[in-house]
């Protein structure tokens, strides 16, 4: 199993981490979130925190629908934009992202995820084909979908929010980036009509949230629906020279589970590899966010 991190990244860093929150900064600010993996305690006092926040985030009080958090509410500290731009630059991969403080405490990234962009963009340029197909699904702000774009894929971005989807357009512009096709569906029923076309992609990538809803109101729930949406991503892949990558934040799910999901649907394949991604404070905190498992065939 691997533990991946994101390494050299100007733009981004975990100051701290404990007391169940996370002190962050993003570009020029610094913010503290809500963080339930955060178990152990601060290092740095509370006073150097509130020295260096520019933003804190207050949880809403209980819980919404399918066990979702109610909307909470951004407390400033300092002055700062309710919008601002960050950049992610490693070797020839480079994009930029609009950053903003949401109700329900995101900020338009997952800084965690960078080490699959990596993997992404080189997935993608190690393809023969002149410009491959890649499907993004649960697409978010578009971090994945730039990365493939960056490294010359044909991308189909589907996300089944339209103003999240509307964000990553405005990541594209911002990164100097056209050409994306742009699709506001349920994955699932997506991906079930692209099997019954045969059409086909070169990569495909899964970061499926626990709980979700389509644009017409599909349920989304990970436990129930992720076998489906592989058996069918099965039918979409090319069975060479192709790719594909699985995200999971659900805290019931190990490495393990995505690597076995993945195996049984896909079948064996070389080169696959699964592990957790996290990131590590200043004070060599170790702050686990997510698995994953991968492979290229």
């Amino acid at each position: 199993m691997l533990l991946l991190s994101p390494a050299q990244w100007s733009d981004y860093t975990l100051i701290d981490c404990g007391g169940f929150e996370k002190l962050e900064r993003f570009g020029a600010y610094v913010l503290a979130r809500p963080e339930p993996k955060a178990v152990w305690g601060k290092t740095l006092p509370d006073t150097e925190w509130q020295r260096q926040m520019h933003s804190c985030y207050t949880t809403g009080a209980g819980f919404g629908r399918m066990g979702k958090e109610d909307s909470g509410t951004w407390n400033r500290m300092k002055t700062m934009p309710d919008r601002w731009t960050i950049e992610y630059g490693k070797g020839a991969l480079r994009f930029r992202l609009r950053l903003g403080l949401t109700a329900f405490k995101h900020v338009g990234v997952f800084p965690e995820q960078a080490p699959n962009w990596d993997y992404i963009y080189a997935a993608v340029r190690a393809l023969p084909s002149e410009r491959p197909k890649v499907l993004n699904l649960f697409a978010y702000t578009g971090a994945a979908t730039l990365a493939a774009r960056a490294a010359g894929a044909d991308v189909t971005h589907l996300d089944a929010v339209r103003q999240v989807v509307t964000w990553a357009r405005e990541n594209t512009t911002l990164s100097g980036f056209d050409d994306i096709r742009w699709v506001v569906e349920d994955a699932l029923k997506f991906v079930r009509r692209e099997a019954r076309r045969r059409n086909r992609y070169h990569g495909l990538i899964l970061d499926p949230p626990a709980y979700g809803h389509g644009p017409d109101g599909e349920k989304w729930k990970l436990d129930e629906h992720l076998w489906d949406l592989l058996q069918e991503c099965r039918k979409i892949l090319l069975p060479d020279h192709s790719f594909c990558i699985l995200n999971l934040y659900s805290n019931g799910f190990s490495a393990l589970v995505a690597d076995t999901a993945v195996t049984a649907a896909f079948g064996q394949v070389h080169g696959q590899e699964s592990g957790e991604l996290f990131l590590q404070d200043h004070f060599g905190k170790r702050l686990p966010l997510s698995v994953f498992t991968r492979f290229t065939r």
